[in-house]
């Protein structure tokens, strides 16, 4: 279970999980070996899942991010479900309740793209699309 100082030193490495254990050690007030096994023990008990990096699609050619809501077709969960992950246009993929089966966010060059991917999503259900216009 993770403490106050667990959630203090989480929120630090959400906002940059490559600062160093001094770094973080300075901004929650703890040595940095005590920084080095509190990651460590987060890590093993599987509250930090992974690390990763935050891309600007835009400038590497992607100018279209969306959110697609799929109602699945009677059936069609399963073979969803297996399918999405080979779509490299898919970033974010969420099973979720409402009247809508799949959340997903993906990023595409361009509208033409984003068509031949909702053509490909319409085999498994009814797709509501909606453009990101910018990030909050």
């Amino acid at each position: 279970m993770a403490d106050e100082v667990d959630i203090e030193l989480l929120d630090v490495l959400n906002e940059n999980s490559r600062m160093s254990f001094a770094n973080l050690g300075r901004k929650i007030n703890l040595s940095p070996s005590a920084v080095r096994e509190r990651i460590q023990k987060l890590e093993d008990t599987g509250i930090i899942k992974k690390y990763g990096i935050k891309i600007d699609y835009k400038q590497i050619g992607y100018d279209l991010e969306a959110i697609i809501l799929l109602k699945v077709f009677h059936g069609q969960l399963k073979n969803l479900l297996t399918i999405i992950t080979t779509f490299p246009e898919v970033k974010e993929a969420y099973r979720i309740t409402g009247n809508q089966n799949i959340h997903l966010k993906v990023v595409v060059k361009n509208q033409l793209y984003l068509q031949k991917l909702i053509d490909q999503l319409m085999i498994y259900g009814d797709t509501n699309t909606f453009l990101i216009l910018s990030e909050i």
